[in-house]
């Protein structure tokens, strides 16, 4: 009976404290010409541990809670220890009483700059700079951490965002791209900076109203559910008319473009007419998807 109630603490203790993300990472080198070098695949290794051990928060996630996402990082060029490389991020959570995974998060990092030496010791501080590779990989663990938090919960993805928000802030010390104002439009400064703004504020209430209000009540009605995705995007729209053409938005289409027209392309017929010239209007990138949908 005792070693039984050790057994149950034991589980229930890894149940507990399980880390919160179930990352896969990979790393492609083939554009080095050189991509059987042991040093790709010492790197894939030690990032999938560190980004799938490291605890992010303070809150516990069972196992069965851990966030599917993936890293995929595309080395361009190398020498030495110095990686010139591009980093393709994906998350996905669970819709309720499915085996369907919804895509939350879809960022194409293209100024993925770092330095590495082989087995080096890979640390997340969450208030001090430690390297380029920690903090990208780190904002972008916050991101997908706030992403899937806000759909699940209204402005639930607020004490990620901070995060990430403070290590876009302190490396900005770094000469490396995607951290600082002066970097453009589409940089990891504009993503956050754009996310924390009052001006998104409807963007954020789309990812709750979508997926706990729309997808996640599919199951009880889709006809109702469709409904409930369209009178979400319609939030959407608002932002648009304050920031136009706006990167955030672009980012959520990049995640969610595919997955609105199959949603409207089966199943039972709502009158869409509104959304989808609302699409068109803020979307207009994915206009041929959009022909796409029929109604």
């Amino acid at each position: 009976m005792r070693n039984l109630f050790l057994l149950i603490a034991i589980f229930w203790t890894s149940m507990s404290v399980s880390q919160e993300l179930n990352c896969t990472v990979n790393v492609i080198a083939q554009q080095t010409g050189n991509d059987n070098n042991v040093v790709f695949n010492t790197l894939e290794k030690q990032l999938t541990e560190f980004i799938n051990s490291t605890k992010w928060s303070s809150k516990e996630f069972g196992s069965q809670e851990r966030i599917n996402c993936s890293m995929v990082i595309n080395v361009l060029s190398y020498n030495n220890d110095s990686f010139s490389a591009s980093l393709q991020v994906s998350s996905s959570r669970p819709v309720f009483n499915s085996t369907y995974s919804s895509p939350v998060y879809n960022y194409n990092d293209k100024n993925f700059n770092f330095q590495y030496l082989e087995f080096q010791n890979l640390v997340f501080n969450p208030n001090q700079f430690e390297s380029n590779l920690i903090s990208v990989l780190s904002f972008h663990v916050y991101m997908i951490l706030g992403m899937d938090a806000d759909s699940f919960e209204l402005n639930g993805g607020d004490t990620y965002f901070n995060q990430a928000q403070t290590i876009a802030s302190y490396s900005q010390q770094l000469s490396g791209q995607g951290w600082k104002l002066e970097d453009g439009l589409q940089s990891r400064f504009a993503l956050i900076d754009n996310l924390m703004s009052p001006s998104f504020k409807g963007l954020r209430s789309t990812m709750y109203n979508y997926h706990i209000k729309g997808l996640d009540t599919m199951n009880e009605g889709a006809k109702a559910g469709k409904a409930k995705i369209v009178s979400a995007l319609d939030d959407l729209q608002k932002v648009h008319r304050i920031r136009p053409n706006s990167f955030l938005m672009r980012v959520f289409f990049d995640a969610k473009a595919d997955e609105i027209m199959d949603i409207f392309s089966g199943g039972p017929n709502v009158n869409i007419t509104e959304a989808m010239d609302i699409l068109n209007r803020i979307a207009p990138m994915h206009s041929q998807k959009w022909r796409n949908i029929k109604f």
